[in-house]
């Protein structure tokens, strides 16, 4: 009997022991505090849409005193996400812009574990069914454009990670209706896991990628983490996705190159490559030196399962500077 009472107390301790090793991994490499909510001067509201015979649900921020005919901004979350954890894992960066600039902004929920972007691999389906990601963007738009008075002509959309590859989509599929994307944590398609079907060339797009994304890889090949999770087919590089719509907008020659250095702050890591000429679209591809997976931003670091997370540059201001360039 004391044998049998001593070998149970080892396994409690090694249980225990197990435990406690768990918990340190999971706090050191998942666990990340939520930034602190500033204070704003708009609120939150969530609200529904129906899209084929699907309803799909949403949340906006509303500057107050918002003007009419200001820009709409639609900000798509990651894999297995909502609306809610994307305000809150961009540090709210968004809203604070929009208080600023005087634009309304719009977190959308996905209706399967990922948007339904251009790749063939994901979790895109909701009730048997293949969500349409495309329409349901669209007619949210439309249905803000109505309901706001936002300017049809200056809505933009942006994403991190499936999000991102969802802003892709977009700028391919619906250029008439998104003046500009930012695919944050996201490449093109490789030929091979390629679905869309582009409409012509129309939206202007950047890409922030960085260098030590453990998810996406800057350099191309297998989406996914470690090779067993959140596995998406393979990718472009993040230069041939720039030159990709370089190609598609009609945007010879070569592009402009201000690279990243290797040493210095985070303001520094941060390279830039513009494909332009005198038309009304361009294409940027932002490069994170050592970023990880996820936007750059000052109020929140990211696991560290998901690489290294500069709280630097502010990667919202940079993208809404690149958004307020544009013109119709």
């Amino acid at each position: 009997m004391k044998k049998f009472l001593g070998f149970l107390r080892s396994c409690v301790y090694g249980l225990l022991a197990l435990m406690a090793v768990c918990g340190a991994l999971f706090g050191y490499f998942i666990y990340s505090p939520d930034p602190e909510p500033p204070q704003v001067s708009g609120t939150v509201t969530k609200a529904s849409i129906e899209v084929g015979e699907l309803k799909r649900t949403y949340r906006t921020y509303l500057p107050k005193d918002l003007p009419k005919g200001g820009p709409l901004l639609v900000v798509m979350h990651g894999s297995g996400q909502n609306g809610a954890q994307i305000r809150l894992e961009t540090g709210y960066g968004f809203d604070r812009l929009a208080d600023q600039h005087r634009f309304a902004v719009v977190y959308p929920d996905a209706g399967s574990s990922d948007w339904n972007d251009c790749s063939k691999i994901g979790d895109f389906t909701l009730n048997g069914r293949e969500v349409d990601d495309v329409r349901f963007m669209v007619a949210l738009a439309d249905k803000l454009i109505t309901e706001i008075g936002v300017d049809r002509n200056r809505v933009f959309a942006t994403g991190v990670s499936s999000g991102g590859f969802m802003s892709i989509r977009l700028a391919l599929e619906a250029p008439s209706r998104f003046r500009a994307v930012a695919a944050v944590s996201a490449n093109v398609p490789a030929a091979e896991n390629f679905k869309c079907k582009p409409a012509g060339q129309g939206s202007s797009v950047m890409f922030m990628n960085g260098t030590k994304d453990p998810l996406v890889p800057f350099a191309g090949g297998e989406s996914s983490l470690f090779g067993l999770f959140f596995k998406g087919g393979n990718v472009q590089s993040s230069r041939e996705s720039g030159q990709y719509f370089a190609d598609i907008n009609k945007i010879g020659g070569t592009p402009t190159t201000i690279p990243a250095p290797l040493s210095g702050d985070d303001n520094a890591k941060v390279g830039h490559t513009v494909w332009r000429n005198d038309g009304n679209v361009e294409v940027e591809l932002v490069t994170i030196q050592d970023g990880g997976h996820g936007l750059p931003q000052p109020y929140w670091r990211r696991p560290r399962l998901l690489g290294p997370s500069p709280m630097a540059p502010d990667g919202a201001k940079l993208i809404w500077d690149f958004f307020e360039r544009q013109r119709p």
